[in-house]
């Protein structure tokens, strides 16, 4: 199973990893049983914006994820972690 990292694309470089850190360590805590630490993917969404739309999308979907939100950043969402099939994914760019 692979783990897909949604990223703001409006972060650094530095940022992204950071943050797409956090939503991976948040997912393992919640959703553990989901990924056996093989494929991890980061992929790229203008801002948090995107980031809500594919929360609603995943949740209508019922599919397991988890988001990070920064306390350095106003706990604004920067990063959502899920495994998921990735074809709903084909129309976002790798990071």
């Amino acid at each position: 199973m692979k783990l897909y990292v949604l990223l703001r694309k409006d972060m650094t470089p530095s940022q992204q990893a950071v943050q797409g850190g956090h939503a991976v360590a948040e997912f393992l805590l919640r959703c553990s049983q989901s990924w056996d630490n093989e494929t991890l993917i980061y992929l790229g969404v203008k801002g948090e914006l995107q980031l809500k739309k594919w929360i609603h999308k995943l949740s209508q979907m019922n599919t397991k994820f988890a988001s990070w939100r920064e306390p350095d950043m106003n706990n604004q969402i920067t990063a959502i972690a899920t495994c998921a099939d990735g074809n709903i994914f084909k129309n976002l760019n790798l990071l």
